[in-house]
Parts: C-alpha cells; sequence; structure tokens
C-alpha cells in the first residue's frame, strides 16, 4: 500500500495509481481510503469498468485477476 501511496503522490491524475491504491487499501482493510481512491478513478475516467480492466490485467493466475477485480468492486468501482 505504501508504494501505491508514493504513486498517488506522484501523479495524483494518473488512474493506475489509483486503482493501485483502492486495491491495496481495500486488502489492508482501509474502506474509507479504497473509496475516496476509487471515486478519484471515476473523476479520472467516468466510464472506468472493472469487468474491461481485469481483462487487461497480466496475471495467468484467474485468482489473481479475481482478487484485483473482487478487491476493486469492495471499493465501489463497477
Amino acid at each position: 500500500m505504501h508504494e501505491a501511496k508514493k504513486g498517488v503522490e506522484r501523479g495524483p491524475k494518473s488512474q493506475l495509481a489509483q486503482i493501485a491504491l483502492a486495491a491495496t487499501s481495500i486488502l489492508a482493510g482501509r474502506e474509507e481510503e479504497a473509496h475516496a481512491a476509487a471515486a478519484e478513478v471515476l473523476k479520472i475516467n467516468p466510464t472506468f469498468s472493472v469487468e474491461q480492466y481485469g481483462k487487461t490485467l497480466p496475471f495467468k493466475d484467474r485468482s489473481q485477476i479475481d482478487l484485483m477485480t473482487g478487491a476493486l468492486r469492495k471499493a465501489g468501482l463497477k
């Protein structure tokens, strides 16, 4: 999560940095922070889709994709 925060500090308008912060915050149990990052994702890209994003992830193991997309959904993204 620390690296995701650094990424957001360097590039607050970076969709990828905000996505990383939303996911890692949920996984760390920091729901308020995750929801705030998810809101920023939607400000940057109002048409963001978890399903579409999941298709771009490079993981070969489906469980890793499910973990990431599940975390993003818990953070409030659709």
